[in-house]
């Protein structure tokens, strides 16, 4: 189908927003060892250096998914201030998913109350020649104060993914479907409806690929527009209904896909129908 797939590292987000905003109400002083971390500093197997400045209070670190909320300040090896959340005074939150890799790495590494200074090298951070205009260059140095976080929901692997059960209903084509919790709505979609649906998919051997629920956001698409297997399972379903499909290769990407990073062989899908336009 041609839904959105999960979210992979990208450019810092809290960067991403902070770099368009032009001015800070104050400038933060840089820390005496900005410029190269110093020797009790911790260097991990990427090459990230980090160093506790205050403990925390927490007991748990956040996982690579999980939702953090943080106090922090940025600056390159000069000095230079480039973003801070604590000159504008107002914490930022975000999935740890959706940074730059030494945030994804480093907030790993903490917990809650606790603040850390962190020396980034740039090949995980934006790099030594950013392709984005106005991003920081090189290795940048941060302050971060993790305040909180919160856990990513979790999808479970169904136990019959591997094949449909003896319950299951087969149609014509091959596809094979249950229902996990009736709908109460009336009437089914059309091959050409809009269908706003929560889902998550897995291959046969409980791989998860893709997941709106994992993102938190429902997915809106036509089913004229998505692999056969939806086009047809979606039109069985009712307003509410959540259902289980077993879709077969022909009904999917195929034995070997030519969409590169497409799944192959048969695909499993949880999809509850949310609305049908």
């Amino acid at each position: 189908m041609n839904a959105p797939k999960l979210l992979i590292p990208i450019l810092s987000l809290t960067l991403t927003l902070a770099l368009e905003i032009p001015l800070m109400a104050a400038t933060i002083p840089a820390p005496e060892d900005v410029a190269k971390a110093p020797k009790d500093a911790i260097t991990t197997a990427s090459g990230l250096k980090h160093k506790l400045i205050r403990k925390g209070t927490g007991t748990l670190r956040p996982g690579a998914r999980d939702t953090v909320k943080v106090h922090y300040t940025g600056w390159t090896t000069d000095g230079k201030m480039f973003d801070s959340s604590v000159a504008r005074g107002e914490p930022i939150a975000f999935p740890l998913d959706a940074v730059i890799p030494g945030w994804t790495e480093g907030l790993q590494l903490m917990v809650d109350g606790e603040k850390r200074r962190f020396w980034i090298p740039g090949k995980l951070a934006y790099g030594d020649k950013p392709s984005r205009p106005g991003a920081p260059a090189g290795t940048l140095v941060f302050d971060v104060e993790l305040l909180s976080f919160t856990p990513a929901p979790t999808v479970k692997v169904p136990e019959d993914v591997a094949a449909p059960p003896e319950d299951a209903k087969r149609t014509a084509s091959g596809l094979a479907y249950k229902v996990l919790k009736k709908g109460a709505g009336e009437g089914n979609p059309g091959p050409t409806s809009v269908v706003r649906v929560h889902y998550s998919g897995w291959t046969t051997d409980g791989e998860l690929f893709d997941s709106s629920v994992l993102r938190g956001q429902p997915a809106t698409f036509p089913l004229n527009r998505v692999i056969p297997g939806w086009t047809e399972g979606l039109q069985l379903m009712k307003r509410g209904e959540k259902t289980r499909f077993w879709i077969p290769a022909n009904l999917a990407y195929g034995v070997k896909p030519a969409r590169p990073g497409a799944p192959a062989g048969m695909l499993v899908f949880d999809v509850e129908l949310l609305g049908i336009q």
